[in-house]
């Protein structure tokens, strides 16, 4: 923005609709309104009463509800994922393309000067390219999963319309020679859903890949002091601006944690209890909660599991199917078993708590990690196998959960070896090395010096654009 005053920018955010990637835009939309930015936030209408709470109240943040084009097999009472079936997951993605009209109507109206669009959007660069907008696909996944999974050279020696199991087991060409090498087989194989082309409509390998491109940045939620081989190659790749938010850090927690939780951790030693969440929308198998459990319970630490189902099913029920015979009563005092929503930051905080095990998701993840909580990685999709990579290999500040090549499959035994290698071998080499590692981490994410400085370069990257 050469000469005259600076002029207040104006951007929309349109996330995909599914709470993994409706917060990091949130809090996205939080940091830059800090910096003078509007924000036009799109959501559909039954998301509003959740997220609006999340928003900075000062802040110049406006929500815009949209609307989802009807779907024959698509519920018209559902406007994000964590109810649907995956058969729903791919009508959504059908309704999403169908709301071309209504968003150029939208965007003619308010004449932002960037559209912050996700993986599933690839037709909103096109359209806001006709309008004179600047559109940044925005990623909210690690930088080493989009290097693996999401780049033209993922296709480069593949001989078939999608990439075999075997293709996948190995890094795409030119990929970084870091720690990480390869996937096991049930990896690779969960990841082939990436390519695969559902309805008619593109695989989101090619949603991704056609958004980067046509773009007029990408940007990760990322940075070069955790992932700059990956962002390295990115850039590589597409041959144009490739920004870095950070690692979009989550705020302090606010509130008191529920009492009932905080007695039960009080009676506890300081960091002894093992904590494990899986998310809202990543579900255990039956012989995968089993073994887990009954791990936990091998490990001799008190622990607090966390266990969802897909919507529709009674928790109750299913713990009682699923857990040994008398688990229950035999934990008692010792493990809490608790389906439903918890308050996961204040858990953590708590200095009872000197463990997570958790799913890999990246929120989780930077979490634990702000907190004096060792990791225990357990990936069980997508992405999640990526970011454990990064954390248990890169940055050596966890230990991964040891699973057979074929299935995934892992056992009881498998589980409290992990804990023990951060929670009880402490003073042994790996122990040792792991913990300097988190403490490296948790000190560089608690920096605000450094995460302010990080947003700071994008604001600045984001004017000169204009």
């Amino acid at each position: 923005m050469a000469g005259g005053e600076a002029k207040e920018i104006h951007a929309v955010m349109f996330p995909y609709f599914a709470f993994g990637h409706i917060s990091p835009f949130i809090q996205l939309s939080n940091k830059l309104s800090l910096h003078g930015f509007r924000i036009s936030f799109l959501t559909p209408p039954g998301n509003v009463s959740r997220i609006k709470s999340s928003f900075l109240v000062t802040s110049t943040i406006q929500i815009i509800p949209i609307q989802i084009p009807k779907v024959q097999g698509l519920p018209p009472h559902l406007h994000n994922t964590s109810e649907m079936t995956p058969a729903m997951h791919e009508l959504l993605k059908e309704a999403l393309d169908l709301m071309q009209p209504q968003i150029k109507t939208l965007l003619s109206e308010l004449r932002p000067q960037f559209v912050f669009c996700d993986f599933a959007h690839h037709w909103v660069p096109k359209l806001c390219s006709q309008l004179g907008i600047k559109t940044i696909a925005f990623s909210v996944f690690s930088a080493i999963s989009g290097a693996y999974i999401t780049v033209p050279a993922r296709f480069i020696g593949v001989e078939t319309e999608e990439p075999t199991v075997d293709d996948l087991k190995k890094p795409p060409c030119g990929y970084p020679q870091t720690s990480f090498t390869s996937l096991k087989a049930f990896q690779a194989q969960d990841l082939s859903y990436v390519y695969k082309s559902f309805n008619g409509r593109p695989a989101v390998y090619h949603r991704a890949v056609d958004g980067f491109n046509s773009c007029s940045a990408i940007l990760l939620k990322s940075c070069n002091e955790m992932e700059g081989p990956y962002v390295d190659f990115i850039k590589t790749q597409y041959q144009k601006p490739v920004l870095l938010t950070g690692p979009l850090t989550p705020d302090p927690p606010s509130g008191v944690l529920d009492e009932k939780w905080a007695t039960w951790l009080a009676q506890h030693p300081p960091k002894s209890v093992i904590f494990c969440s899986f998310g809202s929308e990543t579900f255990l198998k039956d012989d995968q909660l089993k073994e887990l459990a009954t791990g936990l319970e091998l490990t001799g630490l008190p622990f607090f599991l966390v266990v969802n189902f897909p919507g529709g099913m009674e928790a109750r029920a299913e713990l009682d199917r699923v857990l040994p015979k008398g688990f229950m009563e035999a934990i008692k005092g010792r493990g809490v078993v608790h389906s439903g929503w918890v308050q996961q930051q204040l858990i953590l905080a708590h200095e009872s708590v000197g463990c997570c095990i958790c799913h890999s998701g990246f929120s989780s993840i930077m979490e634990a990690l702000m907190n004096d909580c060792q990791l225990v990685l357990l990936p069980l999709k997508g992405d999640q196998f990526l970011n454990s990579k990064l954390v248990a290999g890169d940055m050596k500040a966890g230990v991964e959960v040891s699973r057979r090549e074929e299935d995934g499959y892992f056992s009881k035994e498998n589980i409290k070896e992990a804990v023990e290698t951060v929670m009880v071998d402490v003073d042994k080499e790996t122990g040792v090395s792991i913990r300097q590692n988190h403490m490296k981490w948790k000190d560089f994410l608690l920096n605000a010096e450094i995460q302010d400085k990080l947003i700071s370069n994008l604001v600045e990257q984001l004017k000169a654009m204009l």
